[in-house]
């Protein structure tokens, strides 16, 4: 069978590196991909944001399966048009991605089917949300509405940032249309973690938990990011509070989906706040995030296809389920500047060391140079390694990233550290 995988990120790259150790596969295609995905894919050129062009092109490559990276395409309606032509997608339909794709829609959905989530306000006027937190007087958390590549969340200490926040947001319109509206949130507290499931519309399986970094900088400071490393799996998520999410959250989100008419096939991406072993959805994802996928595919250990195939044509399999194995690690490399304006084309060295040194490097925003690489994104590697324990899997990434270097490279240099300072 040949798969095609759209998008062009780290998140891609790890994908491809899973589906390509399949037996079920012959080829494996990411459109449009990139030079470091190139390694593992062949990649052909395609407008994401043309759904006609992409399934123009799945149907020349005869792709017996498309898995949707990004959220974008989702969201116009990509999996549906290729459902349309008879060629199976993973990834939701428009109507089920919408939990991604509005904010306003997903607080909606979760208070109507009874899943837990933080108190909220929706404003299209900047002059009012400034008021309410003017009122509020305390910390919250402001999101845009509309899609902003992970971005378009601000949490806010005091009401100085926040109408910081909405000004950027509403008036300079930052993430543009995104920012129509705003959500103001009360701030949750706990342990954020990513929970992940793939659904064919009517059953669902476990894939596994991680946990993200989003701030730019350690100690979780500065600004949001798309994330700056990620791990799994996280101590935080045991057997009860594992019980205590499937239950409260994954069932009824799917459940809810179905019974209003969009059945959702694909994988959802839970990003939740923790707090004395019960769980509140922060928001929902409606495909595999970025770093997390990379440490999750590193430890999958069985095959991941006939899980995508299986959720695409709407039967799992009966046997369907995921194993996971050691505990892995991706700490990201990312330009001078990131997550705003950043350089690019500057020379990055040492990524043969790097694999010596037991680490898989995904390639996020590289190009070739030559015999070489260069910088090409934001987020440029995620340094990934696999350890008998998280701690060993922190040293192994953390000796990769200190063999690789380019110009204002900066990282964060405590990826897992609140888990390993964790009580045994």
């Amino acid at each position: 069978m040949r798969v095609m995988v759209l998008g062009s990120g780290g998140r891609e790259h790890a994908l491809c590196w899973a589906i390509a150790r399949s037996s079920q596969v012959d080829e494996v295609i990411c459109a449009p991909g990139s030079d470091g995905i190139a390694r593992v894919a062949r990649t052909l050129p395609v407008d994401l944001a043309s759904v006609g062009a992409v399934v123009d092109l799945a149907k020349r490559e005869g792709a017996g399966l498309v898995v949707v990276g990004p959220e974008d395409p989702l969201v116009a309606g990509v999996s549906d048009a290729l459902a349309g032509a008879g060629i199976p997608a993973f990834g939701p339909c428009a109507d089920a991605a919408r939990l991604e794709g509005s904010k306003a829609f997903a607080k909606a959905f979760m208070a109507r089917h009874g899943i837990p989530t933080a108190a909220h306000e929706l404003f299209d006027d900047p002059d009012r949300a400034e008021a309410h937190v003017r009122a509020l007087g305390g910390p919250v958390v402001v999101k845009a509405d509309g899609l902003a590549a992970g971005k378009g969340v601000t949490v806010c200490d005091d009401t100085g940032q926040a109408l910081a926040a909405i000004r950027e947001v509403m008036r300079e319109r930052r993430f543009g249309d995104a920012g129509a509206q705003v959500l103001i949130e009360e701030r949750l507290l706990g342990e954020e973690v990513s929970y992940y499931a793939i659904c064919d519309g009517e059953r669902f399986v476990p894939f596994g938990a991680a946990q993200d970094h989003k701030r730019a900088l350690d100690g979780d400071r500065g600004e949001n990011t798309g994330g700056m490393g990620a791990y799994s799996p996280t101590p935080v998520i045991d057997a009860a509070v594992e019980r205590s999410i499937l239950e409260r959250v994954v069932r009824p989100t799917f459940d809810g989906l179905r019974a209003d008419g969009h059945p959702y096939r694909g994988v959802l991406f839970c990003n939740l706040m923790i707090r004395d072993g019960e769980p509140r959805v922060i928001e929902y994802n409606a495909r595999f995030g970025d770093p997390e996928t990379q440490p999750l595919m590193l430890r999958l250990q069985s095959d991941l296809v006939p899980l995508l195939l299986g959720a695409a044509r709407g039967r799992l399999p009966a046997d369907a389920r995921v194993e996971l194995g050691e505990p892995a690690v991706c700490v990201v490399l990312a330009s001078e500047g990131y997550p705003r304006s950043y350089p690019t084309g500057r020379e990055i060295r040492g990524l043969e060391a790097a694999a010596a040194a037991g680490a898989t490097v995904f390639h996020a925003g590289t190009a070739r140079s030559g015999d070489g690489w260069v910088t090409a994104g934001g987020r440029v590697l995620g340094v990934t390694a696999r350890g008998a324990d998280l701690a060993s899997a922190c040293e192994r990434a953390y000796a990769a990233v200190d063999a690789i270097s380019f110009e204002g490279a900066q990282h964060r240099r405590d990826i897992a550290a609140r888990a390993l300072a964790r009580p045994a």
